[in-house]
This record gives structure tokens, C-alpha cells and sequence, in this order.
């Protein structure tokens, strides 16, 4: 039977890594029934998200005839998911907000990031502009956000985030949301502008670098 999603406002992506989610395995044919979309192009976002980490790939024999192939999320796949631990999450957070002032609580985020930033010190500060754009993307995968970048006709450059894994603790905690932005800040150098955010109910988390790539001074 096939899964009830609401196709109009999700991507072929997204339909996709839903679809391994609501079932163990799955194999071409079924996600193209579930997307909506032919073979050719389930396979295009196969092989991404497989790039990705974020699906495995299993062959099956057959008692008769060549061998198919499965695919089901990985790990990391599950990760992009809201899990069991966020009314664990939920309390500790609501603990913490209880016990300590707004002002250290907003730093303690600010600190997880700067932590994140540490890890990674040296990966980034030298690359141009449209690579740090490529680091900040692949790092906010490995946070659990689907989001790609995109130049505008004007010049400038904006970040559209898809999927939030926060979504569902950010409506109660909207301390969360800030993460996300601060990742792009730290990589990229410059202001962050967000137009749009899915907690607000848009369909998408909308970020435009109000500086053009000429103008912004990169420390390598």
C-alpha cells in the first residue's frame, strides 16, 4: 500500500529518504511509485544521497534471474529523522531554561558552536568564497539539515534549508534555531539575513548573505 505524503510541498528527495524511512527496504520501482517520478531520476538521487552516507545499498539474489537491489536508510539517514530522545532533549532543556538566566543559556549555544568550530579549525579558512559555501552545506548535512546554496541574479548568495532536524524542539525551544545560523556566520565570514523559517510555517529556512563575494574580506 502505498504511504499517504504530502507530495506538493516536498521535494523528490525528501520523498524518497521518507519512504526508506517508512519501510526497511525498498527497491527502485517502489520509490519511483512513491516520488512520483521515473526510475531514471530515483536512481539520480540514489546515487547523492548514497554519496551522502545516507543510504546503503544491498544486492539481492534471485532463485531465477540477475540480482536487484535494496536500499534503506543508514545511520546517518535515521539521524536526519526526529528520534525517541527528543522528550528527554525536551525536558533537559526546559531544566536548564528553568535554572539559569536567558543571557546563559544563549551562550551555551554559542558555545556548542564554537566547539563544532574547533573541531574543524583549519578545513575551511582558506577556501574561495562558493567552496566555503560547498564546506558550510556538507557541514550542516552532518548537523542533520538537507540544504543547498544557489546565486541570485542580483549577485548575491542565499542558503535554503529543506529539512530542519531541530523543527520539532525548536517550536518549543527556539534557542535551537540559532545553531544553524551561527554555523554559517563562523564558516563564511559574513552577516546572515534569514527571509523565511519553517517554524514560522514557510516551507523552507531561507537565508540571504547580504554581502557580495568581491566586498567580503577572507582571512587565510
Amino acid at each position: 500500500m502505498k504511504s499517504v505524503t504530502s507530495k506538493g510541498k516536498q521535494s523528490t528527495r525528501d520523498l524518497i529518504l521518507h519512504a526508506l524511512k517508512a519501510s526497511a527496504q525498498c527497491n527502485i520501482e517502489v520509490l519511483a511509485d512513491e516520488a512520483d517520478v521515473s526510475p531514471v531520476t530515483v536512481r539520480h538521487h540514489l546515487n547523492s544521497l548514497q554519496a551522502e552516507g545516507l543510504i546503503e545499498v544491498e544486492s539481492v539474489r534471485r532463485k531465477v534471474g540477475r540480482p536487484y537491489y535494496v536500499y534503506s536508510l543508514s545511520e546517518k539517514g535515521n539521524e536526519l529523522f526526529p528520534q525517541k530522545y527528543f522528550s528527554l532533549t525536551n525536558r533537559l532543556l526546559e531544566e536548564l531554561k528553568d535554572r539559569l538566566p536567558p543571557e546563559t543559556v544563549n551562550e551555551i549555544f554559542i558555545s556548542l558552536v564554537e566547539r563544532i568550530m574547533e573541531e574543524r579549525a583549519g578545513e575551511f579558512e582558506g577556501l574561495p568564497f562558493e567552496e566555503r559555501l560547498n564546506y558550510v552545506i556538507n557541514l550542516l548535512g552532518k548537523e542533520g539539515f538537507l540544504a543547498r546554496w544557489e546565486k541570485m541574479a542580483d549577485g548575491r548568495y542565499q542558503i535554503i534549508e529543506y529539512s530542519c532536524p531541530y523543527i520539532s524542539m525548536g517550536q518549543q525551544h527556539n534557542e535551537v534555531c540559532t545553531l544553524d545560523k551561527q554555523l554559517m556566520i563562523s564558516v563564511l565570514g559574513t552577516a546572515v539575513e534569514q527571509q523565511s523559517c519553517m517554524l514560522h510555517g514557510d516551507d523552507c529556512c531561507q537565508f540571504t548573505l547580504p554581502l557580495r563575494p568581491a566586498d567580503i574580506q577572507i582571512n587565510s
